[in-house]
């Protein structure tokens, strides 16, 4: 960075002084733990045992441990868009109004967990289902951006199938139903040369955005839908005001998509050649939320539950995720 001709090239200068702030910025962390330790060291040293001074030791050890069991998880952030924003798609499966109102309820605990995190999520297509339930109007589909530092990272194991157990609201004989969603996760942007696209191989269709019950937010149309013919995948983005821009985002989210479907078709080659079990093409059961005849969520890699369905459901989502982020 000292050579006079660094800044000739601006764009590979940008990349070398954003790599040089990620590593002093680690560096300085490594540093602070050794000083903390240090200090720790040296106040056990001289305490002898003290009563009064064991407690505030062992308190900011534990606070030490903490910090660095998060610092140990950044570092396993190796993917190449782990860093980036995350598009996540949420659409119902098997269930009927059960699935539909399940996917309201995921959008929300995933909301949630976005604003706990310090990420913000931004609705970018949402397709309405017909009634109302516990988790508000019920959704065929929904797509968010959430942004912030690592959301990809973070939140790219959480595609998968969800399933829900619990007393149907919409039976009238109160009886037990299993619902199913799934969702998919994808960076926002994936460079062009990882997925090209082929012009002849998209279908590009214009329509109105529209909100709950089918009322109208946009009288032009503006909300834009690609499908990719080869595969069947299909995007759709009405949240910018002008046709370019979003059919611009939404060829940005259908090359995520395929992106997306290139590293699951090469996960499922390696389970094939080590003689795993390869999923089915819902993709296989994650996690499990059940309500009754008890309550608890577990995710099925890890193993990993809990009780406490309602605070999951509320966006308390770190120790499944955090636990999945590790165990890959």
């Amino acid at each position: 960075m000292e050579k006079p001709d660094f800044w000739q090239n601006q764009e590979r200068a940008r990349t070398i002084s954003q790599r040089a702030g990620e590593i002093k910025k680690e560096v300085s962390a490594i540093e602070n733990f050794l000083n903390e330790i240090g200090s720790l060291r040296e106040l056990l040293s001289v305490s002898r045992g003290s009563e009064e001074i064991l407690p505030d030791i062992e308190k900011r050890t534990a606070e030490l441990l903490m910090e660095f069991e998060h610092f140990e998880l950044f570092k396993l952030f190796k993917g190449p868009y782990d860093k980036g924003n995350a598009v996540l798609y949420i659409y119902a499966g098997a269930g009927g109004k059960d699935s539909e109102d399940w996917v309201a309820i995921l959008r929300r605990m995933y909301e949630q967990y976005a604003l706990k995190k310090g990420f913000r999520a931004e609705t970018i297509h949402e397709n309405w289902g017909e009634f109302k339930g516990p988790g508000g109007q019920g959704l065929k589909n929904v797509t968010l951006l959430v942004k912030g530092e690592h959301a990809y990272g973070f939140l790219k194991k959480e595609t998968g199938v969800h399933r829900l157990v619990r007393i149907s609201p919409f039976s009238a004989k109160s009886l037990r139903h299993t619902s199913f969603a799934m969702a998919e996760v994808m960076p926002e942007f994936v460079a062009p040369e990882e997925v090209e696209i082929d012009p002849d191989d998209i279908t590009i269709d214009f329509f109105r955005s529209s909100g709950p019950g089918g009322q109208n937010v946009n009288k032009r149309e503006t909300a834009v839908r690609i499908t990719h013919k080869p595969t069947g995948l299909q995007v759709a983005v009405q949240t910018e005001r002008t046709q370019e821009r979003n059919r611009d985002t939404a060829m940005n989210f259908l090359r995520a998509r395929l992106y997306q479907k290139k590293l699951l078709e090469q996960k499922e080659l390696r389970s094939e050649v080590r003689g795993e079990t390869v999923s089915a093409e819902w993709g296989h059961q994650i996690r499990s939320y059940v309500f009754h005849p008890y309550t608890l969520v577990k995710d099925h890699r890890t193993g990993i539950e809990t009780g406490n369905v309602s605070g999951v459901l509320e966006g308390d989502l770190d120790n499944f995720i955090e636990a999945e982020i590790k165990y890959s």
